[in-house]
């Protein structure tokens, strides 16, 4: 896939769940600081937060988009990630 990470060091919260809703992700629960996010294909991605402000390490950003939503180069670029 190839996505450049270093583009999206600076994504917060808000920008992230703004997106999953835009494609189709809602919320299905929440426990403490942990929601998750489901989407009608069986998709689910969980976030993990305390403010909407917070950013995430690469790591888990790359686990959230890659592996979670499974998105593309070009649906991270369709959402205005990068």
């Amino acid at each position: 896939m190839s996505v450049d990470y270093s583009k999206l060091r600076s994504l917060n919260t808000r920008d992230l769940i703004r997106a999953l809703q835009i494609n189709g992700f809602n919320l299905k629960r929440q426990k403490g600081s942990h929601r998750l996010y489901k989407h009608s294909d069986g998709r689910q991605v969980t976030v993990s937060f305390h403010h909407l402000s917070d950013t995430f390490p690469p790591k888990t950003l790359k686990s959230m988009i890659e592996i979670q939503a499974r998105w593309t180069k070009e649906d991270i670029a369709r959402l205005g990630l990068i």
